[in-house]
């Protein structure tokens, strides 16, 4: 009702200044034109009347021609604009407006339109995004402990043995660890996608780090009779965040010894590549197939339901993240039945010198 009060004013106010800009222009050509003519009074009191006369009908004219151009060319668009937006707003991410008809390319209000779109279409796959996010998470949380609940209903059972016992303590510690490490991976995820971790940039040699992380993993490979082959070339140095990419090579290394059958092998390549940095991690795993690897970065994307025990889908999607933010780049070239192999590159110490005067 406010908003009505005001058009109505405005409007008004309008009128009036139309009517007093027209009034202005024709008094002082009246004036100007029967300056010097000898005119009688009552003649020119008539006169005076026919132009005030007609002044206030041109101001009318006026008026209404301003009306009607901003009917349509303001009020229409500003509204549809705005009953888009409404919807939007109350949740319906679907709605698209439609922009007007301009065979000149010179509407301004289809520029707005057509950025309202496609904000509209990026929420949209965000929502979609958490959504799916949510869901993912939910079904991620509820498979283990629903393992932990379980045995540790069996471990209340009197009649178990030790050794029974012993096997689903077993379980359900190592449930647990799977657990954490799917918390800690969206918590890290969750932050660098906010961009609330900023890298801290430090040279250091990339061959230890990659010696050190993957000695981390002793214990799994020996466990599976894994046969690791490295071929590291000593010295060379990156200038990179040393902790974000320890995670990198933790969740490859970790991938490459999971996804490979007893008795397999799995490479590490360190050296350098048309001036930069290379490291590839290779096995002879179950391999990916086309498919798959289209989505292999994505969130929670398990391409292979029998293998989807193993991981919870979040660690390459962090590990993409991380590469994307230290400036690098990584790929996978797999076949199916005959393992992966994951190749990042990052600028060398060298080369940041060349291109960072």
């Amino acid at each position: 009702m406010r908003s009505d009060w005001r058009a109505k004013l405005l409007s008004a106010l309008q009128f009036f200044a139309i009517l007093f800009f027209i009034s202005f222009i024709l008094t002082s050509s009246f004036i100007l034109f029967f300056q010097g003519i000898d005119i009688n009074e009552k003649a020119i009191r008539l006169s005076a009347v026919v132009t005030f006369g007609n002044a206030v009908f041109i101001a009318f004219l006026l008026w209404l021609a301003d009306r009607i151009r901003r009917k349509y060319t303001v009020e229409r668009p500003v509204r549809r604009i705005s009953d888009g937006l409404k919807r939007m707003t109350d949740g319906d991410l679907r709605e698209r407006i439609t922009p007007f008809a301009d065979p000149l390319g010179s509407n301004q209000y289809n520029v707005i339109i057509e950025n309202i779109n496609k904000m509209a279409d990026e929420l949209s796959g965000v929502e979609t995004l958490r959504t799916d996010f949510v869901s993912n998470v939910s079904h991620e949380m509820k498979t283990p402990l629903a393992v932990i609940q379980n045995y540790a209903a069996l471990l209340r059972s009197p009649e178990l043995s030790e050794e029974d016992r012993f096997e689903y303590a077993k379980a359900i510690s190592d449930t647990t660890k799977q657990l954490a490490s799917l918390i800690t991976n969206i918590l890290k995820l969750n932050k660098l996608e906010n961009q609330q971790i900023f890298p801290e940039t430090s040279s250091f040699d990339l061959g230890e780090q990659i010696c050190e992380c993957l000695l981390a993993f002793e214990s799994e490979w020996e466990r599976k009779n894994i046969d690791i082959e490295t071929d590291i070339e000593d010295g060379l140095i990156v200038n990179a965040d040393a902790e974000l990419l320890s995670v990198v090579w933790s969740n490859l290394f970790s991938n490459a010894i999971k996804f490979t059958d007893e008795g397999g092998k799995v490479t590490v390549k360190v050296g350098r590549r048309n001036g930069r940095a290379a490291v590839s991690v290779s096995d002879t795993g179950c391999g990916i197939d086309s498919k798959t690897g289209k989505h292999i970065f994505d969130k929670f994307y398990q391409g292979d339901t029998s293998h989807a025990a193993k991981g919870n889908g979040l660690g390459l999607a962090l590990v993409k993240r991380i590469i994307d933010i230290t400036d690098g780049e990584i790929s996978v070239s797999s076949e199916l039945g005959k393992g992966s192999t994951f190749t990042v590159m990052l600028r060398s110490a060298d080369d940041v010198k060349k291109n960072d005067p």
